[in-house]
């Protein structure tokens, strides 16, 4: 399993607590200095079963500097957020597990990251 932080995120330092509680096995990206491609954006998407809006801090600077709470949410625009999301890595939304069945969690809760262990 893999989990993208942000060490400055308490989100993701509690999910990391109890990743480690729990004794799992997992890789950390730290998102900000090794920045997803809009090809590993889509993968994510495809394995959280979201839209990229569904994912992004609409209220980071940069979201507001892009006016991103008046972008199409539709599938004309995926892309447009996709590519986005990958210029402005802080915009995702945090931490992102991936699970090692194939699918993934936006870890924000302790629920969500017990989510991804048992899969």
């Amino acid at each position: 399993m893999e989990i993208w932080i942000n060490p400055a995120c308490s989100k993701c330092r509690s999910a990391l607590t109890l990743l480690d509680a729990e004794g799992a096995d997992y890789t950390v990206r730290r998102y900000l200095e090794d920045v997803p491609s809009p090809d590993e954006i889509r993968q994510v998407l495809d394995r959280l079963g979201l839209e990229p809006w569904d994912i992004t801090r609409t209220q980071e600077d940069a979201a507001k500097e892009l006016g991103l709470k008046e972008w199409a949410r539709d599938a004309e625009s995926r892309e447009r957020w996709i590519e986005a999301l990958s210029a402005h890595p802080k915009l995702l939304q945090r931490p992102i597990i991936t699970a090692e069945d194939g699918t993934a969690v936006v870890g924000r809760s302790e629920e969500a990251v017990r989510d991804a262990l048992s899969r």
